[in-house]
C-alpha cells in the first residue's frame, strides 16, 4: 500500500517538506501544459507536420509539440489531464495525501479516456481545426467497439445515449482517481504510526539477516581452511587454485580485437579454428567420457559447493569391501565425506589384468585407483593416474595429453589449454603385473554395425589382411570396419602469418578504402574477416551507391591491391558488399580435420558431404540427400577431382556396403580407376562410354523398380521403406498384401490373393558421373535423357547424382540438366559466361584454384568454400582397407544392355551424331533389321533408323527409300512422318 501523506510531529518533517515539493512541481507541471494548451495553434511546427511557420505558442517549440500530442490524443478532454495535477497538488498542501497512488492513477487515466470517448459522441463544430473527433484519437478508438457493431459511428439520439452512459462511469473513475472520492485510509496519523511501526520492523529484520550472514561466512571460512589443510599436499593445492582460475577464463570466449582507426573501429573477427587444429572424433566416442569422468571425480571430492555448476557430480568408487560413496553438498555431511576420501587414497592400485575387458564406458562398478608416497607420485596424484583409460591403436603422445586432462570441447583451438600437471610415473603396484607403468583398462575391439553411423578409431594403419576375401554381403557388412582416422596425414603446423595481423588487416582496409574512393565509391569497412585462403572486407556503402557499380570494379580492385583476383558480391541480409582478398600465404585445408570435426561427426544427414571450410573457418557439411543432385563444374587443375576424391571418402567413412552403394563412370580411365574393386561398388568403374549409357539406363529401371516396391509396400520414400522392411524382419513377420485378380465365372463374386513379399533393405545409391563433356560427345541424347530422368525421380528412391564436367558450356550442361540440378559447384572457370553458365551469376572466373570453389544450395544463394586436400596414399590406404575386408558384389545386369539382346546386337547404345557409322556394322545388309525395329517400335523415320542402329545418315536414308518403295511404309507427311502400312507386332 503506497502513501503521500503528511504529519504534524517533528519526526515527518522531513517528509512534509518531500510532499510541499511534490506540490508545488505538480502545480508546476498544470501550469506549463495549461499555457501549451491555451495558446495550441494548429499551425505551429510539431511532430505531426513539418514547416517553416513562426512558433505561435506561449510555451515555445517544446509547448508546440506537448500541446499538439496532448490535442491530438485527448482532444478537449485534455482538460482533465491538466486538472489532475492541480487536484494532487493541492491535496498534498492540505495534508491530506494521495493513497494508493498507483490505483488512483489508473482509475484517472480510465476516466479520462472514457471522458473523451463521450466527447467523441458529440458532432465537431466547423471551427474544430483537427480531422478527428473533439475527443480525440483516444475517443475514436473507444468508439470503433460500438462503430463495429451497428454497422458505423453513433449519431442524433443513439450518440447522445452513449454519451450519458460513458460521461456516468468516467466521472466516476475521474473522481476516484483524483482521490475525492473512495477513501482506503481512515487518517493521516493512523497511516503514519503504520509507517513508522513497519519501518522500525523492516530495520530490525536487516539487522538480524546481516548478522547471521556474517557469522555464517565466518564459520564457512573457518570449515573450509581446515578442509584444505587436511587434503592438501606438497605443491599440489597451490597449482589448483591456479587451475580452477584458468578454468575459469577458459570458458570465457576471447573478444574480437577491435582494430582502432581514426574516429572509429573495424571488428576484426578472426577464424573460428586455424586450418592447423583438428578434433580427434575417437577422442569424443570411445575415451572422452572415461576421462571427463575421472577429472570431474577429483574435481568435485575439492572444490564441490563453489564448482558445483562446472563440473557435474561423478561416482567415486574403490574397490575395497567398503561401501560406495558418493559425494554430497551438504555440510552435515563433509566429516563423513573427508573419511571416506582418505579411505580411497589409502587403497592399493589393482593389477592391469584385473581390470575389466569391457570398459568403453566409465561407470562406477569400473574402480581403479593408486596409492603411494610422495616421492612416486602417489596420492592424488596416484589416484589420477590410474583413472586413465589407455586404448589400442593410440600414439603415446596421444595417451599423454589425455592424462595431461585436456578438457572435452567441440572447437580446441577456441578453447585456451587448462594447465594440468604432468603425468607422474604410477606406483608400482604389488600384484602380478608389477611391471606395469600405470593400472589401465584395455577396450575390447568393437566393430561398426549397420545402424552405427559414426566413426571410430581402429588399429591404425596396419591393418591385417584376411585371407582369401569373400563378396560382401548384407550379413557381412554387420562386422565390416570402417576406415581409422589414422589413414588420413594429420595437419602440418605452419608459421603464423604476420600479414593476418590485426594491425596488417586495418592498413590493409584503409588502403581498399582509399581505392575505392579513388574510383568515386565512398563507403567504410564495417568489418573484417580473415580466412585461411581469402579475407572479405565488408564495404558499407553510402547512400545512393549501386551494387552493380561496386561488382564491376572487381579487376580494377585486384589490380590496385596488387592481388591475383578479387570477387566482389552483395553479402545476404546484410547492408554491406563484400570484397574477398586472397592472403599472401595460403593455409592447406586438410582433410582429416573436416573429417574430425564435430560438424561431421555430429551432422545428422543420410548422405553428408564433406565440402571444405568457409571463410570464417567454419566446417561446411552438405547432405546430398536434400540437395538431392549435385552438379561440379571447374577447369582443369581447379581443385575439381581432388573434391570428388572427398566427397566419395565421406561416404565410405560413414556408410558400409549394406547402407551405401556406388557407381562410377570415369570416361578419362583416370580419376576414379583407384576405387575399382572396394565393395562399396556395384559394378566395376565404368569407362567406356557406351557401357556408361547402358549403366545409366539400369540406374534408371532400378529407380522404376524400388517405386514399385515402395508403392506395394505403401511409403513414400526409401527411409519408410527401409523402417517398414526392418520392423518386419524384426519381429519375424512377412510383408504381404491382398489383391484382387478377377471374378468367379458362376458366383460373379471377386476373387482375391494374398502376394506375399521377400523384401530387403534398400541401400543409397549414388551415381558419380566423373566427365560429362565425354559422355555428351558419344551419346548426348540418351546421357540427357536417362540423367534428366533420374535427377526428376530418383530422389525418394534414394538415388542420387554427382555429375563433374571441365567444361561447363551450354552444349554439355543443358537447360534440362540445368533445371534438374539445383545445387551446384564451380571451381575455377576461364570465363564470365562459364560462371553464369553453372551458377547464373558471374564470381566463378575470379577464384583461385586448388579447391577454392562457390557452393550454390538450392536456394540460390553463393557461398564461398575452401575444399580441403587428400593425396593419393591417403586414399589408396583407405582402399586397401576396404578391400581387405571383401571383394564387391557386382550386379552384371548394370552392363548388359537389355534393348542390346533383344535386338540381337543392333542397337549398340550409342550414336554418332555425325555422318558416319558408329555402332554396327556397315559390311552386312542392315535392311531386315530395319524393318524388325519398325515393326516392333511402330516408329519409322530416317533418324530413327539412324539411332537405333547406329549407322550413317545416307545408309537409313536408302533404307528408308526401299521400305516405301516395298509398301512397308507411306510417304512422309508435312511433319516428317511416315505411316507402317504393314500390321506391327502390337496388332498381330
Amino acid at each position: 500500500m503506497a502513501y503521500v501523506t503528511v504529519g504534524g510531529d517533528e519526526t515527518s518533517l522531513f517528509r512534509r517538506g518531500l510532499e510541499m515539493m511534490g506540490a508545488i512541481g505538480l502545480l508546476l507541471l498544470s501550469a506549463y501544459l495549461g499555457l501549451a494548451c491555451a495558446t495550441w495553434s494548429v499551425t505551429d511546427p510539431s511532430l505531426s507536420q513539418s514547416n517553416q511557420n513562426m512558433i505561435e505558442n506561449a510555451a515555445g517549440a517544446t509547448g508546440a509539440i506537448v500541446a499538439d500530442l496532448m490535442m491530438q490524443i485527448f482532444g478537449i478532454g485534455a482538460t482533465l489531464v491538466i486538472g489532475l495535477p492541480v487536484i494532487w497538488a493541492l491535496r498534498l498542501i492540505r495534508g491530506n495525501g494521495v493513497d494508493h497512488i498507483w490505483k488512483r492513477g489508473w482509475f484517472a487515466v480510465g476516466g479520462i479516456v472514457l471522458f473523451c470517448a463521450a466527447l467523441g459522441c458529440i458532432e465537431p463544430p466547423a471551427t474544430w481545426p483537427l480531422p478527428i473527433g473533439i475527443g480525440g484519437v483516444a475517443g475514436d478508438l473507444v468508439l470503433k467497439i460500438p462503430a463495429s457493431l451497428f454497422g458505423g459511428y453513433p449519431s442524433g439520439f443513439t450518440a447522445l445515449v452513449l454519451a450519458v452512459l460513458l460521461a456516468a462511469p468516467a466521472v466516476w473513475l475521474y473522481l476516484n482517481g483524483a482521490a475525492l472520492i473512495g477513501r482506503y485510509a481512515t487518517s493521516a496519523e493512523k497511516r503514519r504510526l503504520a509507517e513508522e511501526d513497519d519501518g522500525e520492523g523492516r530495520f530490525a529484520l536487516l539487522f538480524g539477516a546481516a548478522a547471521h550472514g556474517f557469522y555464517s561466512l565466518k564459520a564457512a571460512w573457518q570449515r573450509r581452511s581446515e578442509q584444505r589443510q587436511k587434503l592438501k599436499e606438497p605443491d599440489f593445492g597451490d597449482r589448483f587454485d591456479e587451475w580452477h582460475d584458468a578454468d575459469e577464463a577458459a570458458f570465457a570466449p576471447p573478444p574480437p580485437a577491435p582494430v582502432e582507426r581514426a574516429g572509429r573501429s573495424i571488428r576484426v573477427q578472426m577464424p573460428v579454428n586455424d586450418g592447423n587444429s583438428f578434433v580427434d572424433p575417437t577422442d569424443w566416442q570411445e575415451d572422452e567420457d572415461a576421462a571427463a569422468a575421472a577429472w570431474a571425480a577429483a574435481d568435485e571430492t575439492v572444490w564441490q559447493d563453489d564448482r558445483q555448476a562446472a563440473y557435474p557430480a561423478a561416482p567415486v568408487a574403490t574397490q575395497s569391501k567398503a561401501d560406495d560413496f558418493i559425494v554430497d553438498e551438504h555440510e552435515d555431511e563433509r566429516t563423513d565425506f573427508e573419511e571416506e576420501i582418505a579411505a580411497a587414497v589409502s587403497q592399493e592400485v589393482p593389477p592391469a589384468a584385473a581390470a575389466r575387458d569391457d570398459a568403453m564406458s566409465f561407470s562406477a562398478d569400473d574402480r581403479v585407483t593408486g596409492r603411494g608416497g610422495e616421492e612416486d607420485g602417489g596420492g592424488w596424484r596416484g589416484l589420477l593416474a590410474g583413472n586413465i583409460v589407455a586404448f589400442p591403436g593410440r600414439k603415446a603422445g596421444q595417451r599423454a595429453e589425455r592424462q595431461d586432462g585436456e578438457r572435452r570441447d567441440p572447437a580446441p583451438a577456441q578453447e585456451p589449454q587448462r594447465p594440468r600437471p604432468q603425468a607422474p610415473q604410477a606406483a608400482p603396484s604389488r600384484g602380478p603385473a608389477a611391471g606395469d607403468a600405470a593400472a589401465r583398462v584395455v577396450p575390447q575391439q568393437r566393430t561398426v554395425t549397420a545402424d552405427q553411423q559414426r566413426l571410430r578409431s581402429g588399429s591404425g594403419r596396419a591393418v591385417a589382411m584376411k585371407s582369401a576375401p569373400q563378396p560382401m554381403t548384407v550379413a557381412d557388412s554387420a562386422s565390416f570396419e570402417l576406415p581409422s582416422i589414422d589413414f588420413l596425414s594429420p595437419p602440418k603446423a605452419t608459421a603464423r602469418d604476420s600479414s593476418m595481423s590485426p594491425e596488417a588487416l586495418q592498413e590493409n582496409a584503409r588502403l581498399l578504402e582509399g581505392v575505392l574512393e579513388d574510383f568515386g565509391v565512398k563507403g567504410e569497412i564495417i568489418e573484417v574477416r580473415p580466412g585461411p585462403v581469402v579475407t572479405l572486407y565488408e564495404l558499407e556503402p553510402a547512400p545512393g551507391i549501386k551494387s552493380s557499380r561496386v561488382i564491376g570494379l572487381a579487376d580494377d580492385i585486384a589490380r590496385s591491391m596488387s592481388a591475383i583476383a578479387a570477387r566482389v558480391a552483395v553479402i545476404p541480409g546484410k547492408n554491406a558488399i563484400g570484397i574477398e582478398l586472397p592472403n599472401q600465404r595460403r593455409e592447406t585445408v586438410y582433410y582429416r580435420e573436416m573429417i574430425a570435426s564435430e560438424a561431421f561427426a555430429q551432422n545428422k544427414g543420410k548422405l553428408p558431404l564433406v565440402l571444405g571450410k568457409t571463410i570464417g573457418g567454419e566446417a561446411v557439411i552438405a547432405d546430398l540427400a536434400k540437395m538431392p543432385h549435385l552438379l561440379v563444374a571447374g577447369t582443369t587443375g581447379s581443385g575439381k577431382s581432388v573434391s570428388i576424391n572427398t566427397m566419395i571418402l565421406s561416404l565410405l567413412y560413414r556408410f558400409t556396403p549394406a547402407e551405401c552403394r556406388l557407381i562410377m563412370i570415369d570416361p578419362k580411365m583416370l580419376e576414379l580407376s583407384i576405387y575399382d574393386g572396394i565393395p562399396h561398388l556395384l559394378s566395376p568403374v565404368v569407362t567406356d562410354p557406351k557401357k556408361a549409357v547402358v549403366a545409366l539406363k539400369w540406374t534408371v529401371r532400378e529407380m522404376e523398380d524400388r517405386y514399385r516396391k515402395m508403392s506395394k509396400v505403401g511409403v513414400r520414400n526409401i527411409d519408410g521403406f527401409n523402417t517398414r522392411v526392418k520392423s518386419a524382419l524384426d519381429k519375424g513377420e512377412t510383408m504381404s498384401r491382398t489383391v484382387q485378380t478377377g471374378f468367379d465365372r458362376e458366383t460373379g463374386e471377386p476373387i482375391f490373393e494374398t502376394e506375399e513379399f521377400d523384401l530387403e533393405p534398400l541401400p543409397y545409391i549414388v551415381v558419380i558421373i566423373d566427365e560429362m563433356a565425354d559422355l555428351m560427345m558419344v551419346a548426348g541424347k540418351d546421357i540427357e535423357g536417362a540423367v534428366q530422368r533420374l535427377a526428376q525421380m530418383a530422389r525418394a528412391a534414394g538415388i542420387h547424382v554427382i555429375m563433374a564436367t571441365q567444361r561447363p558450356s551450354v552444349d554439355v550442361i543443358t537447360g534440362t540438366i540445368k533445371a534438374n540440378f539445383p545445387t551446384r559447384i564451380s571451381f575455377q572457370v576461364t570465363s564470365k559466361i562459364d560462371s553464369r553458365t553453372i551458377l547464373g551469376e558471374q564470381g566463378a572466373e575470379q577464384l583461385l584454384g586448388m579447391g577454392d570453389m562457390l557452393f550454390m544450395a538450392g536456394g540460390g544463394r553463393t557461398q564461398r568454400v575452401h575444399g580441403p586436400f587428400v593425396d593419393d596414399q591417403e586414399v589408396e590406404a583407405i582402399v586397401s582397407h576396404l578391400k581387405s575386408q571383401g571383394v564387391p558384389d557386382y550386379l552384371d545386369a548394370i552392363l548388359v544392355d537389355e534393348d542390346e539382346d533383344e535386338d540381337g546386337g543392333a542397337s549398340g547404345g550409342g550414336s554418332s551424331n555425325g555422318g558416319g557409322s558408329s555402332g554396327g556394322d556397315d559390311s552386312d545388309d542392315p535392311y531386315d533389321q530395319a524393318v524388325a525395329v519398325v515393326l516392333r517400335d511402330g516408329k519409322a523415320s530416317t533418324s530413327y533408323i539412324q539411332r537405333r542402329l547406329g549407322i550413317g545418315y545416307n545408309r537409313a536414308a536408302s533404307i528408308i527409300e526401299k521400305m516405301e518403295q516395298e509398301g512397308i511404309v507411306g510417304p512422309a507427311n508435312h511433319a516428317g512422318k511416315r505411316e507402317i502400312l504393314v500390321p506391327t507386332e502390337d496388332e498381330m
